[in-house]
């Protein structure tokens, strides 16, 4: 097993075009390596537009799911209170999947010579509830990559910590970002929380990244949840490219269907003044839309992830409580910058790393290496 550290080097060398899928889409049977490219969206009527940028590598083969799943079927059940079946819409995105990532600026805002390319990628990764009480989920999310190499033999397996997001019924408070590495607490209203679900997003570190607040709706054929308005710092694939804008203000849209579920940004670019208000003279650069698509796939060896789930979840686990005691206890937290561009993860990582390989032996110092760690990212006095 090959073990990536970190949001930077992980993404990288682990996320795929989305044309190298593996496995035909409809089908679910292998398809030829020199398969064409197949674009989600795009600006195919002129030649000579921008391809779409991401990865170059082609992961192994993988078999769809087509079958609608056990999840999709609990979720359908009659009988059941309307909080129960938010429930289950949640824990439906847990299980294995193929995920592909589209993005694309649809609206530009300034002059430009030529559209901006197309951001497209794709990974296998395995979703774990981490925690179920009823109205705390939480969902953790580890890649588990092979890649095809130069000649035509699979990789050992890569293996690192993606996201995880957090869902909270009828919340009191919110941990929102405020653009330029700034985050803070505030108390919900009664009528916002009321029947609403709270999701929250930490970046692959534990360190937040959004948060916002929307209610489940259900149909015979699929059941959606929609959030306000939210602001996010900017990705890796916008911030190693880009330097013309500060934060993403959009919504945020999750869709459980038979097989999967689909996550949709419609997303605003936004320049900000040295206060965090909307710049007066140009607010915003461009309008981009996203779609990430969790195909589930079976039959899929995520030994690996499972290993390195079970062995560090509680160091993860802490590195969250502990961000969580600081924002009750500062109600404001403002980095010293972007903690995935700076690097500042690494010691996180490299703790759970030896937990990882030595098991519970080696955790005899988490508390130090996560204080530590968050005091370097200006989190900790």
């Amino acid at each position: 097993m090959i073990r990536v550290e970190g949001w930077v080097v992980a993404l990288a060398a682990t996320l795929f075009v989305g044309a190298a899928s593996g496995a035909d889409e409809y089908s679910g049977k292998p398809q030829q390596a020199s398969a064409p490219a197949r674009y989600t969206f795009s600006w195919p009527l002129e030649a000579g537009l921008p391809a779409p940028r991401g990865g170059t590598t082609k992961g192994a083969p993988i078999t769809l799911d087509l079958e609608p799943s056990k999840a999709w079927k609990d979720l359908r059940a009659d009988g059941i209170s309307a909080q129960e079946r938010d429930r289950r819409a949640i824990v439906a995105m847990a299980g294995t999947f193929r995920v592909t990532f589209d993005f694309l600026e649809v609206v530009p805002f300034k002059r430009q010579d030529k559209p901006n390319a197309p951001y497209q990628s794709w990974g296998t990764e395995k979703v774990y509830v981490d925690n179920d009480d009823g109205k705390n989920i939480s969902l953790v999310h580890i890649l588990e990559m092979r890649i095809v190499q130069k000649d035509g033999s699979i990789s050992e397996p890569m293996v690192t910590k993606h996201w995880r997001q957090d869902w909270q019924y009828e919340p009191t408070h919110i941990v929102e970002y405020r653009g330029r590495d700034r985050w803070q607490r505030r108390k919900l209203s009664a009528a916002e929380s009321k029947g609403a679900w709270l999701q929250t997003v930490y970046q692959v570190d534990e360190s937040p990244r959004y948060a916002s607040i929307g209610r489940w709706e259900h149909s015979a054929s699929f059941s959606t949840w929609l959030s306000g308005e939210t602001w996010r710092p900017l990705p890796r694939r916008e911030w190693s490219v880009r330097d013309d804008y500060h934060a993403l203000v959009g919504t945020n849209r999750h869709t459980i269907s038979p097989t999967g579920w689909i996550q949709e940004e419609n997303n605003l670019k936004t320049v900000l003044t040295s206060t965090r208000t909307l710049e007066p003279s140009q607010p915003y650069v461009a309008r981009e839309y996203g779609v990430a698509r969790y195909e589930r796939i079976r039959d899929a060896d995520f030994a690996q992830a499972d290993s390195y789930y079970d062995r560090t979840k509680q160091f993860w686990d802490q590195v969250r409580d502990e961000w969580s005691q600081i924002f009750v206890k500062q109600g404001e937290v403002t980095l010293k910058g972007p903690v995935d561009k700076l690097g500042l993860f690494h010691p996180l990582f490299a703790q759970a790393d030896e937990i990882a390989e030595k098991g519970a032996a080696a955790s005899a110092d988490n508390q130090t290496v996560i204080r530590n760690a968050l005091k370097d990212m200006g989190a900790l006095p």
